[in-house]
This record gives C-alpha cells, structure tokens and sequence, in this order.
C-alpha cells in the first residue's frame, strides 16, 4: 500500500503538464540542431546536444518529484536509473534512422517505460496512480540526456558516432566500445536523482528552487561531458561547449544559492540566542 505524502505545496507552481511540453520540445529541437554537424561537416553543434541534456533534467526533476511525492523514500536513487536504463537501448535502436533519430527514440522509450510501469503496477503490485505516466516520461528523459550527452561528446548520435573511435581509433574507443556510455549513464542518474532528493525536506520546498538546482546539476555533469569530447570533436568544438557549460553552471549555483537563502530566511527563527549569565 503507497500513502501520498500530504504536502500541499508540491501542487503549486508551474504545472506539470507546461514543464513536460517545454522539456520535451526544447529537447527534441536541441538534438536536431546538434544534427547539423552532420550536414555542414563540423563539430561545433555539438553544444546543442549539451543542452537538451540539461533540458531534459530539468524537465525531468519535475517528474521525478511528481513520482515521488508518494513516499517511495529509497526510490529517489532509483527512478534516476531506471530513467536511463530505460532510455539506453531505444537510443542505440533510433541511431540507425538518421535525423529521425531522436523521434523514433523518443517513441520506443515511451513504449518501454509503460511496458515497465505495468509490471510495477500489476506484477509487483506497487499500486502508484501516477506510476504509468511518470516511468514512461522518465523513460523518454533518460532517451533524450543519453542521446543528448552522446552529441556533447562525440558531435552526433548515429551509429558511426556511437562506434566510432577517438582520434581515429578502433571502436574500443568508441562511445560505446569505450565505455564512455557507462559514465554519462551515471552523471544522467544523478543529475536527474539530486534535485528533488536535495530540495524535499523541511517547509520550505519551492518549485523553482529544486528546478533551479535540476539546471544546475544538469551543467555540471555537462562539463565533465565536455572534456570527455576533446579526444572526439576537437579542441575548439569541446571548448565551446566547456565554456557554455561553465557559464550555465556560475548561473545556475549562483541563482539556487540565492534561492536557498531566500527559503531558509523565511523559515528563520529570528529570536537572538539567550545569553547565559555566571553568577
């Protein structure tokens, strides 16, 4: 049996349905520009590919605290991994279909995460009423930040890009044959856990707040993206999006570090401390 946890605050805000339209658009249209390092032969598109990364944490922060707003306490970690687990093969599956890619990718996560969502729901019983339509978001999210950090680092997302190895290496030093895949599946999980798990406790949880920190976490793991695509896309290339990243993660921490002082002040027991006086 799942109890809803009672926190009326969580309904305020910006509604669920505006940020999971906005993430999924700004997404979707990020990857397709990152395709253009495909038709004009460069590399510097890649960036685009860091932002619908960071687009799709942000969104998906949303969806997790909509998730776990159920009480589900040691599910924080876990809705991260199962995002990007569920996201991992239609990403590879979609890299055969071009442009088309992030689409087709997009539509084979979401079949997955409902098809996982059921066995949650009516295998395992967990009996979640929103359980059907987060993990299917969820599943969507992790498609768009593996295909996203994919672009960061290797300018693309297609097959060629995904096997192909760094300076001119074998596919051992590839994406995928290098193992690459396995450390933006980690900064994806983490980023996309952190956010709600770091803002939830106390009274004084606030929406933007917890999306501010989503923005944040998102350019953090996009800087560590960024050196990873030195070896792939080139030093200017890389350093374009290093600096991006840089700059959206100053931002970011500069603004949830306001925030946070901001909720904290409004919480405050401003009562001075009484003295003890020695007799």
């Amino acid at each position: 049996m799942t109890v809803k946890t009672d926190l009326s605050q969580l309904e305020t805000g910006i509604p669920h349905t505006k940020i999971l339209a906005a993430g999924l658009a700004c997404s979707l249209f990020c990857l397709f520009l990152a395709d253009l390092n495909a038709v004009t032969g460069s590399k510097y598109f890649a960036v685009f590919g860091g932002l619908a990364f960071v687009a799709a944490v942000v969104w998906g922060c949303d969806t997790v605290k909509t998730l776990q707003s159920y009480g589900l306490a040691t599910g924080h970690p876990s809705a991260g991994i199962i995002a990007v687990a569920a996201g991992l093969l239609p990403v590879v599956l979609a890299s055969r279909f071009g442009l088309a890619a992030p689409l087709i990718a997009v539509v084979v996560a979401a079949a997955t995460g409902l098809v996982i969502a059921f066995c949650a729901n009516y295998v395992l019983m967990m009996k979640i009423p929103v359980m059907l339509s987060a993990l299917t978001e969820l599943s969507v999210i992790g498609a768009c930040m593996l295909e996203g950090l994919s672009a960061a680092v290797t300018g693309g997302y297609s097959w060629t890009d995904l096997t192909a190895g760094a300076g001119g290496s074998t596919v051992a030093g590839s994406f995928l044959g290098g193992g690459l895949v396995v450390l933006t599946f980690i900064l994806g999980a983490i980023a996309l856990s952190h956010p709600w798990n770091a803002t939830s406790g106390g009274p004084g949880w606030k929406q933007d707040r917890m999306l501010v920190l989503g923005a944040e976490c998102g350019f953090l793991s996009l800087l560590i993206a960024a050196i990873l695509s030195f070896p792939f896309i080139g030093a200017g290339p890389g350093l374009v999006t290093l600096a991006v990243a840089g700059c959206g993660w100053l931002w970011s921490y500069s603004r949830y570090i306001a925030m946070s002082r901001r909720d904290a002040a409004a919480w405050l027991d401003a009562k001075p401390i009484p003295e003890i006086k020695k007799a």
